[in-house]
C-alpha cells in the first residue's frame, strides 16, 4: 500500500467581514459550525475558533476567555514588560560600568 503524502492548503486570509457573516450564520441563524464551514470551505477547527472567539467578545464565552481586546491589551503589556526589562538591564549595566570607572 503506497500512501501518499497530502499537501497542505494555502494559506488564506480572510477579511473581517467575512468571518462577521460566518459567525452570523452560526449564533443568529442556528446552523452548526460544521455545515457552514463545509458550505464556505473552511477548516472546521478555525472556524470553530472565530465562534468562540465572537461567542467572548459578546460576553457568552467559556469562563476565562479573553475577548478580543484583553488579548490585544494583554499582548501589548507584554511586550512593554519586555522593554522595561531591557531597559533596566541595560541601566543596571551602565551603573555597574560607571561605578567601576569612578574608583
Amino acid at each position: 500500500m503506497v500512501m501518499q503524502k497530502q499537501s497542505r492548503r494555502a494559506r488564506r486570509g480572510f477579511t473581517p467581514e467575512f468571518k462577521a457573516g460566518a459567525v452570523k450564520l452560526v449564533l443568529e441563524e442556528g446552523k452548526s459550525v460544521s455545515q457552514v464551514a463545509r458550505d464556505l470551505d473552511l477548516t472546521e477547527t478555525a472556524f470553530r475558533k472565530w465562534v468562540e472567539q465572537a461567542r467572548a467578545d459578546a460576553g457568552r464565552g467559556k469562563p476565562g476567555a479573553l475577548t478580543t481586546d484583553e488579548k490585544s491589551e494583554l499582548a501589548r503589556l507584554r511586550k512593554e514588560n519586555r522593554e522595561l526589562k531591557l531597559e533596566r538591564e541595560i541601566l543596571k549595566n551602565a551603573a555597574a560600568f560607571f561605578a567601576k570607572e569612578m574608583r
